[in-house]
């Protein structure tokens, strides 16, 4: 016997983090890399500048992209919070987008899925994108989607409430205390 796995929407999905990196060479050459492998990069070079453009317009590309998941966890957590080690926080909050690169180094940069307490913890990062929320339903259609159970009989023939009834039986209420006129109240006492 054969069970499928089926994902629910509460699922938390790793974060994704992608990191495009300019590596200098002895011979005063350069090469761009990024993590993902499907990425075309171009051939090794001595055009410093030429090759740092790539990388910020990669970087561009990849955060265009990258659609931010709602159930996505916090990538920073899956690193043990290193890019902020030195102050602890538990991750909470909604998934952001953030680009971190220093600008005085300027060889790498990191695009990652974090929670919103770390996002602000991180050094030299921006947030560009926050995830979208799924938006609640109004009043109205919140209570028509809300599912009102059968009433089923108790053994022994009782129903839950006096208006369940066994098909084909009358009902019998018995009036409420209130229907009742009050023996003074007749004479105007």
């Amino acid at each position: 016997m054969t069970t499928a796995h089926s994902e629910s929407s509460t699922e938390r999905t790793p974060g994704r983090a992608w990191t495009i990196r300019l590596t200098g060479h002895a011979d005063r050459s350069a090469t761009v890399t990024c993590t993902t492998a499907a990425c075309r990069m171009p051939p090794r070079s001595k055009d410093l500048p030429a090759l740092r453009a790539f990388a910020a317009q990669h970087v561009a590309a990849h955060a265009k992209a990258a659609t931010v998941r709602p159930n996505a966890a916090c990538h920073c957590r899956a690193q043990r919070c290193a890019t902020h080690e030195h102050t602890r926080v538990h991750c909470a909050g909604t998934v952001v987008l953030i680009l971190r690169h220093d600008p005085t180094v300027g060889r790498v940069w990191t695009l990652g899925e974090v929670c919103e307490s770390c996002a602000p913890l991180i050094a030299n990062a921006t947030i560009l994108a926050r995830a979208a929320r799924t938006p609640a339903p109004a009043p109205a259609e919140a209570a028509k989607k809300i599912a009102v159970p059968a009433q089923s009989g108790v053994p022994g023939g009782f129903f839950s409430s006096p208006s369940a009834a066994p098909a084909g039986e009358p009902t019998r209420r018995r009036p409420g205390r209130a229907a009742r006129p009050r023996r003074g109240a007749a004479q105007g006492r």
